[in-house]
C-alpha cells in the first residue's frame, strides 16, 4: 500500500541544504536577539529572573550562533544540532522548572522535536 524508500536512495542535496539554511537562519535571529542590553530588552529581564547571572544570556546566545554556524558546515552538521537540541531541551527545563510557566515550554519543545526530527531524516547520511 504505501511505497518504502530504499536507504541507497540518493539524498536531495538541495532540500538538505534549504532546511539546514533556515533553522541555521532562525538560529542565528535567535542569538543575535540575546546580545542588546537596552532597558526594554526582554532577554535581558528574562535572564534576570532566572537569577544566574547576564553572562548565561550571553554565553546562550553564542551557543544559538555556533550551532547554527555548524549546520552549514556538512561534516560538522550533527554537532550543531546536538548544541541546538541541548539549548532548546535547556530552555524547555528552565521554563517550567525555573520560571513555573510550562505552557512557554511548548514553543521551545517544538524546536527541540524539530530538530530532534531533522537529525532522524538524515542520520543514514
Amino acid at each position: 500500500m504505501f511505497d518504502q524508500t530504499e536507504a541507497n536512495e540518493p539524498r536531495n542535496d538541495l532540500g538538505d541544504w534549504v532546511l539546514r539554511g533556515g533553522i541555521a537562519f532562525a538560529f542565528v535571529l535567535f542569538g543575535v536577539d540575546k546580545f542588546p542590553s537596552g532597558p526594554g530588552a526582554p532577554w535581558v529581564a528574562f535572564f534576570a529572573q532566572i537569577g544566574i547571572g547576564q553572562w548565561f544570556r550571553y554565553f546562550t546566545g553564542v551557543i544559538e550562533i555556533v550551532g547554527a554556524l555548524l549546520l552549514l558546515i556538512p561534516r560538522a552538521v550533527t554537532a550543531g544540532l546536538v548544541l541546538l537540541a541541548c539549548t532548546m531541551a535547556g530552555a524547555s527545563v528552565i521554563h517550567v522548572f525555573v520560571m513555573g510557566h510550562p505552557a512557554n515550554a511548548i514553543i521551545t519543545g517544538a524546536f527541540l522535536g524539530g530538530l530532534i526530527v531533522f537529525w532522524l531524516t538524515r542520520r543514514d547520511r
